[in-house]
């Protein structure tokens, strides 16, 4: 019997083609939603089984299908490692370096295809969205190169027999909470990280693709950005903070904005560590062509640039420290420093752009801090590497700086590194240009008790070859009209008091007023200096070239001795002319005693 509403020609035909079509998709939603969450289930389970070779295991507790909408919700997913198959692999040394644990409560599939899923075995899907996913990965170090195995098999090949392809457009982590547990040092490092997004655009796998090396898991690009994150390392000295960090492997480029590592206070600083406090602040870091899978993998940091822009480095020297006569320093050197690194290091350039330097001493018998600085930095190092068959092919660090001594004196200097020599082999060599003596007040005062009232430096320059036992070369210092003050502390007041007979001697028997001199005779200063074996590199650089300005000023050995000798000559008058001070006083306390009592 027809319909009574189906009266018009229009309403019958309105309700054959579009009515009847969608009540038969409704129902048809309904019964795909009974029957399709367990078929999808176990195509999931499937395919991760497959592809990861029997490592890891993903379930879910419900997936709803929206077929009108496309779209698939899928509840309380989790991707767990296996542990037996883990150890099993670890016993064979095949188990991978990083092991990854997933919990999504819901996750959802934008413009998603589930017939061509069932019918043709084809995994369609425009985007998939997890929101505040919670992921833990472990690393450990179990191999440092891709090992050998027995199923050499593309992930393709792997899940070719449940689909013929995998296409996912986008898959979009949003505020990943990450646990990073790294196994790789003696201690465990872990590292909580929130604001962290992840992307991921145009995976794809199938024939085509297994062997595209352009693409990273199958993925054309993915995108990791960090905000607002911050950490302290075990000791509690340090803090660190990064305000954003992207890293995309389309490009190969890291970039970090805000980048700051910050030591406690000094007095905390120096009560818990006898090491010396550092600092560093960078605007910008960008790493050029970093190859991520293998510092993923193994650990491996391998980049063709590194620019670092916009920063400040502070050092400050501990001033509780004991002097150590035992220990060889040399491990100071860089060239040294970067054997120890606990992982394989390969970068080409690295460039610094507008970096100041700042060098912070305490002297504690005028109880003032010293202050050197290098201002404006900027230059590049090449090759930095300590990887064995990169130093076969070249074993020279090349660095080619120019800065402002003082924030006024240019100084370009250029040093070589000998990467293979046991002997810490290098050189080192410069020059500065034209400034005031009285710029180097806020070092000299507090750490040599010197005051430079007037004066110029016309030029320094310097060229030194050095390893681990001496450093041998030529230092050139040529100035004008050279003054000082010498100073000793007032500590009551809190200030420097003059040395007015020493500094009237200093100018007139023992500094040299300029270089050249009034008859137009340069001195030169040809340098040897054996390094102690307590010394470290930054110590021994500025000691060799004190070595060197010592005669340029007129202050060389047999000066020296000459300068010793009076000056001992003219304490022990001093000493003298006191003692017999005291006796007249004496003396005079004497008579007038006597006087008083009528004896005299």
């Amino acid at each position: 019997m027809a319909l009574n509403f189906l009266r018009h020609q229009w309403q019958k035909k309105t309700f054959k083609f579009v009515l009847i079509p969608v009540i038969v998709i409704l129902l048809l939603a309904v019964v795909v939603n009974r029957y399709w969450s367990p078929i999808l289930a176990d195509k999931v389970k499937d395919v991760v089984l497959s592809s990861s070779d029997s490592l890891y295991k993903a379930d879910f507790s419900d997936a709803e299908l929206h077929i009108l909408q496309g779209k698939i919700i899928i509840y309380n997913i989790t991707l767990k490692p296996d542990t037996t198959v883990y150890n099993q692999k670890k016993r064979l040394r095949l188990a991978p370096n990083t092991l990854v644990e997933l919990k999504v409560k819901r996750l959802v599939l934008n413009h998603v295809h589930p017939f061509s899923l069932y019918f043709q075995k084809k995994l369609n899907i425009g985007q998939i969205i997890l929101n505040e996913p919670r992921l833990s990965v472990s690393y450990q170090l179990n191999h440092t190169r891709d090992t050998v195995v027995k199923d050499r098999r593309t992930a393709w090949q792997r899940i070719s027999k449940s689909l013929k392809s995998i296409h996912i457009g986008n898959i979009l982590l949003n505020d990943v909470n990450l646990n990073y547990e790294d196994y790789s040092g003696n201690k465990v490092a872990i590292s909580k990280l929130k604001e962290l997004n992840l992307s991921a655009n145009d995976l794809l796998i199938d024939s085509a693709t297994q062997y595209d090396k352009s693409r990273l898991l199958y993925c054309k690009d993915i995108i990791t950005e960090l905000n607002n994150y911050a950490g302290e390392t075990p000791s509690g000295l340090y803090t660190y903070k990064i305000k954003h960090l992207k890293l995309s492997t389309l490009t190969s480029r890291l970039n970090i904005e805000g980048l700051a590592m910050q030591p406690a206070k000094s007095d905390v600083f120096f009560d818990k560590s006898k090491k010396d406090r550092l600092g560093l602040l960078a605007d910008s870091v960008q790493l050029n062509n970093f190859d991520y899978l293998n510092y993923h993998k193994y650990r491996t940091v391998s980049a063709s640039g590194l620019t670092m822009a916009n920063g400040k480095i502070t050092a400050f020297t501990n001033p509780g420290k004991k002097p150590d006569h035992v220990t060889d320093k040399v491990k100071t050197f860089p060239n040294m420093m970067i054997r120890k690194l606990n992982l394989d290091l390969r970068i080409d350039t690295m460039k610094i752009r507008h970096v100041d330097v700042i060098y912070n001493e305490f002297n504690k018998k005028s109880q003032k801090t010293g202050t050197v600085t290098f201002n404006n930095t900027s230059g590049y190092i090449y090759n930095i590497t300590n990887n064995p068959s990169a130093i076969a092919k070249n074993n020279i660090t090349l660095v080619d700086l120019t800065t402002y001594f003082m924030n006024r004196g240019r100084l370009d200097v250029q040093l070589k590194f000998n990467l293979s020599d046991e002997d810490a082999a290098f050189s080192y060599k410069g020059t500065l240009g034209p400034m005031e003596f009285g710029r180097l007040n806020p070092a000299t005062m507090p750490l040599a008790m010197v005051k430079m009232t007037s004066g110029s430096v016309k030029k320094f320059s310097f060229d030194i070859q050095a390893n681990s036992r001496v450093f041998k070369g030529k230092v050139d210092f040529l100035y004008n009209d050279l003054k000082v003050v010498l100073l000793k502390a007032d500590t009551v007041n809190d200030r420097f008091k003059r040395k007015s007979i020493m500094s009237i001697y200093a100018n007139l028997f023992v500094i040299r007023r300029s270089n050249p001199d009034d008859k137009g005779k340069l001195t030169s200063s040809l340098v040897i200096y054996k390094r102690p074996k307590d010394s470290p590199f930054f110590k021994t650089i500025w000691k060799t070239l004190l070595t060197g300005i010592k005669p340029c000023i007129g202050l060389d050995e047999k000066s020296q001795k000459a300068t010793k000798d009076r000056i001992d000559e003219h304490l022990e008058n001093k000493k003298e002319r006191l003692k017999n001070k005291a006796e007249r006083q004496k003396r005079k306390a004497e008579r007038k005693k006597l006087m008083d009592q009528g004896k005299f």
